[in-house]
């Protein structure tokens, strides 16, 4: 791990957290509505990647829409 990453880590600063919703850029899911492609992250992997309530695999910040701050989650 990079010393830049490492320090980002330890600072706190992290893409996502925990119970957050995290929406797949709709050019990886074609044809499904923003709903269809919201999730609630599981957990947040040494790695920086993400595991995601619903979806197998680990996936990173890049597959996701920017975080929008005080946008309303997509109701479940």
């Amino acid at each position: 791990m990079s010393t830049s990453r490492k320090d980002f880590k330890q600072a706190g600063n992290v893409w996502a957290r925990p119970g957050m919703t995290v929406t797949f850029r709709a050019e990886l899911m074609p044809g499904r509505e923003r709903s269809q492609r919201t999730f609630r992250v599981k957990e947040l992997l040494t790695s920086g990647r993400v595991s995601l309530h619903g979806v197998d695999g680990e996936h990173a910040e890049k597959e996701f829409e920017a975080i929008q701050l005080g946008r309303r989650p997509v109701p479940r």
